[in-house]
């Protein structure tokens, strides 16, 4: 009689998902798509959003159930403990879940947790990492995939790939493309962390660089103070969120698109330096977006 001995590929390791933003459900469906096993998602809870405050589930919840994957959504994170140790030592993939993890939960997985950050590591660690790098007017960007640590984006790194930017991208572009081209190298590259065949890199953290999580009041600037230049690179930077503001026909008024001008004219703010910021697209009293011209058509001093 014949005994087939189960080998463990590195697609049937059970694999738990930490995640919550619009960028981790890229990433899981990657994944899935490529026959990864994901056996269980760790999300944050659900949010109320919007005028009548529904309760909203992130994105990656709908994924994991559309897909029968059970779905945890802990107030304190050690009580996903059981949950993890039940799968043995399962891999953890970890992408924006936005919580901190603590050394007693990575422990728990082997060869750890997995992490995928949209920066060229060690620079811009952090949360915000998409928007300054537009803010910084960077000519590239790019991802990293790397060992989680309970220091934030500190961990060793197993693979980088940078992107080129042409300085016109807003925040939601890049963030997509990121995600994309993140998720992608991600499956690539897990087989390999998962056989132990490909060994990280310490950063060098004499070059670190952080970044803040963004406020609303980051939104509001004041010409005066900022060239058109930075505040064209705002627009992009803060489209989604926290919008900027700007004193445009005697009040502050949302611009979402805009550039610079080389001579003032009725669309025009006047900037550090004597340089002059165009606008293109503005946030109209009612709520809707609109071309600067519907808008001077329209305007009433």
């Amino acid at each position: 009689m014949s005994c087939n001995r189960l080998i463990m590929t590195p697609t049937s390791k059970p694999i738990v998902f930490f995640g919550t933003e619009d960028f981790s459900d890229v990433a899981l469906a990657q994944l899935l798509a490529a026959g990864f096993a994901v056996r269980l998602v760790v999300t944050k809870p659900d949010t109320r959003r919007g005028r009548g405050k529904q309760l909203v589930a992130p994105r990656v919840k709908q994924t994991a159930l559309a897909h029968d994957i059970p779905v945890l959504q802990p107030r304190q994170l050690g009580d996903i403990t059981p949950y993890i140790q039940a799968l043995g030592q399962p891999v953890g993939v970890l992408v924006s879940y936005g919580r901190i993890i603590p050394q007693r939960i990575i422990d728990l997985f082997s060869p750890g947790i997995i992490n995928l950050h949209p920066s060229l590591l060690p620079a811009y660690r952090g949360p915000t990492p998409i928007e300054q790098a537009i803010l910084d007017g960077l000519p590239a960007t790019g991802i990293s995939i790397m060992s989680l640590t309970a220091q934030m984006d500190a961990g060793p790194v197993y693979s980088q790939l940078t992107h080129p930017l042409t300085g016109t991208e807003t925040q939601p572009e890049l963030y997509d493309a990121l995600a994309r081209i993140g998720s992608q190298e991600l499956t690539r590259v897990l087989p390999a962390i998962m056989r132990g065949e490909l060994t990280p890199q310490p950063q060098d953290d004499t070059q670190a660089s952080y970044t803040q999580l963004l406020t609303k009041a980051a939104g509001t600037l004041d010409p005066a103070q900022h060239s058109a230049q930075q505040l064209e690179r705002a627009t992009r930077a803060y489209y989604s969120y926290p919008k900027v503001r700007l004193p445009f026909y005697g009040q502050q008024r949302i611009i979402t698109r805009a550039h610079t001008a080389t001579e003032p004219s009725p669309c025009t703010i006047a900037c550090l330096g004597g340089t002059w910021l165009a606008v293109d697209e503005l946030v109209a009293p009612s709520g809707r977006r609109m071309g600067v011209a519907d808008f001077l058509r329209g305007h009433r001093p």
